[in-house]
């Protein structure tokens, strides 16, 4: 599954889309998640989508922040 359909709700800048699908897989390979299908894929995609409407550009802090807010680590 594509980060695309994950993020397909909200209107995101060249520059934005770059740092999503950067911050995106990064917090999935941290997670240890492979199958984009998996549930916890939407939560990742829904909790990120958040930290990123609150002004957090930078993709490891995304991905870093998104993680914690979440509270899961396999």
């Amino acid at each position: 599954m594509s980060v695309a359909r994950q993020f397909s709700d909200i209107n995101l800048t060249p520059d934005q889309q770059h740092v999503i699908e950067l911050a995106f897989s990064t917090a999935l390979r941290k997670l240890d998640l492979v199958d984009r299908s998996d549930p916890l894929c939407d939560l990742v995609a829904k909790t990120m989508t958040q930290v990123l409407t609150r002004g957090v550009t930078n993709a490891l802090a995304l991905s870093e922040i998104t993680i914690r807010e979440i509270g899961l680590l396999r």
